[in-house]
């Protein structure tokens, strides 16, 4: 079955809901942004290649998790997830890779979790300085907010 990749930038709501649901909400009362390669993106940067258009995509939504901060201490957090292409539509504007996710996406399509290394706000705020962790290390990338 073919699936999206989904960067869905989160904080600390995110990741207890996650946490406690088993899944990121997302439906017709509920629309989730997210970020993916979208034929906009690729438009945009024509001759770049997958990972290239992915790698932007992911950095727009580390970009946007910026903007869920509850406090300056908190960290920037990205998850990277498999989405059913039925259930991620394009969404006009910028940046071009901005999608919305129509359906919830369960845990078990969750792949990892991107975090700062440390509190960066404000400072260099490079996508690349993000760490990894592996989907079944949720409980460690949720203790980063105390």
């Amino acid at each position: 079955m073919p699936v999206v990749r989904v960067y869905v930038p989160l904080g600390r709501t995110g990741l207890d809901e996650l946490a406690t649901t088993g899944s990121l909400a997302a439906g017709p009362g509920t629309p989730r942004a997210a970020y993916a390669v979208t034929p906009g993106l690729e438009k945009a940067a024509p001759g770049l290649d997958v990972e290239d258009l992915e790698y932007a995509a992911f950095s727009d939504a580390v970009e946007a998790a910026a903007g869920l901060r509850s406090t300056p201490r908190d960290r920037r957090v990205v998850a990277s997830a498999d989405a059913d292409p039925g259930s991620v539509a394009p969404r006009d504007g910028r940046p071009v890779s901005q999608v919305v996710l129509t359906a919830s996406v369960p845990l078990s399509r969750v792949a990892s979790f991107h975090i700062d290394d440390e509190v960066t706000a404000g400072l260099d705020e490079e996508a690349d300085e993000l760490l990894w962790y592996d989907v079944t290390e949720l409980d460690d990338v949720r203790a980063f907010f105390g």
